[in-house]
């Protein structure tokens, strides 16, 4: 069976509300190229039914319990034949031509060496207005300090990265995806394109002080930064994110 250039990733768990408008900004992007995966955690709710209208468009999805959305990633690597693997919430959307502009970099440029792809994303409020654009791509000088990359949406390219450093670490709730990254250092080979590939909605497990605790820790085990900067830049992350969330409030 011969590989797919791209892998598409998607953890559900009770997600019925949103997953309807997340496959249908995937669906049609799809071709014979791309392979759409789904992982479910064992809902409850209609999630399972959604994806069993959908079905005809997945090469592979199975529904289980399992220890949180990393756990979910990485069942679903294994199953990926891609040469690239992206990973897309249940509640996020990629953007049109999203996929076609992935395919087009990988077909023009020889990116075999390289490790991880990385785009922009739109982060958007609930009225699915832009806040901000994310996403600066993932050079060691900026990953150090935290996850400069927008990982909604952005390729790893499974041999060169999962095969050799392997899977998410499930003691990492929150930010695997940066420990993740973190693990080549400054061997880390990547590609920033500067489009907009998805949107994400404001909020989710990632936007949290729990986070921002997880990125101090992973920056603590990977000796990225000093002792005394990665609590600096803890204090910063902490009142940023506590002045983002007053702002929102007025």
């Amino acid at each position: 069976m011969t590989n797919k250039v791209i892998s598409i990733i998607i953890a559900t768990y009770n997600a019925d509300k949103v997953l309807d408008v997340c496959l249908k900004s995937i669906i049609p992007q799809l071709s014979k190229e791309i392979e759409l995966i789904m992982i479910d955690g064992g809902s409850s709710d209609n999630t399972v039914k959604i994806i069993k209208n959908n079905r005809q468009f997945i090469e592979y999805t199975i529904s289980e319990p399992d220890n949180g959305i990393y756990d979910a990633w990485n069942k679903g690597i294994e199953k990926s034949k891609g040469e690239w693997i992206m990973f897309i919430g249940a509640d996020d959307e990629l953007l049109p031509n999203s996929l076609i502009e992935y395919l087009n970099l990988i077909q023009t440029k020889d990116l075999t060496l390289f490790d991880y792809i990385s785009a922009q994303n739109e982060y958007i409020n609930n009225d699915n207005k832009l806040i901000k654009l994310l996403g600066n791509g993932a050079e060691w000088k900026l990953m150090r300090r935290g996850m400069s990359a927008a990982h909604v949406g952005s390729l790893h390219n499974k041999k060169n990265l999962f095969n050799k450093v392997g899977h998410y670490n499930l003691d990492f709730k929150l930010c695997a995806d940066y420990e993740l990254l973190l693990r080549k250092k400054d061997n880390l080979k990547s590609y920033f394109l500067p489009r907009r590939i998805s949107n994400m909605k404001v909020g989710g497990m990632s936007f949290s002080t729990n986070a921002i605790k997880e990125s101090y820790e992973i920056r603590k085990t990977h000796n990225s930064v000093s002792p005394i900067l990665n609590k600096i830049l803890f204090c910063r992350d902490v009142l940023a994110f506590k002045l983002f969330k007053f702002r929102k409030s007025i």
